[in-house]
């Protein structure tokens, strides 16, 4: 004996959610000034622009500078 399936009925389209402005933007600029920060760290941290004195964030950062191709020797 075969079972039949019931197909849908909906006649209605499916609304996607929508999410406000408002709320996304606070996390946007948060996450691109961190991305700002960062890459000021791993590119640019060095030499006359240095905010941190020494080479110790040169050296932590030493490996991400050759894998984004940025040149630091």
């Amino acid at each position: 004996m075969a079972q039949t399936v019931a197909q849908p009925t909906a006649t209605t389209p499916a609304v996607p959610a929508t999410l406000p402005l408002k709320a996304i933007a606070p996390w946007a600029v948060f996450f691109g000034v961190l991305m700002l920060v960062l890459l000021y760290f791993v590119g640019a941290e060095q030499g006359a622009t240095s905010v941190v004195s020494g080479e110790d964030v040169h050296e932590w950062v030493h490996d991400a500078r050759h894998l984004l191709g940025f040149p630091c020797h």
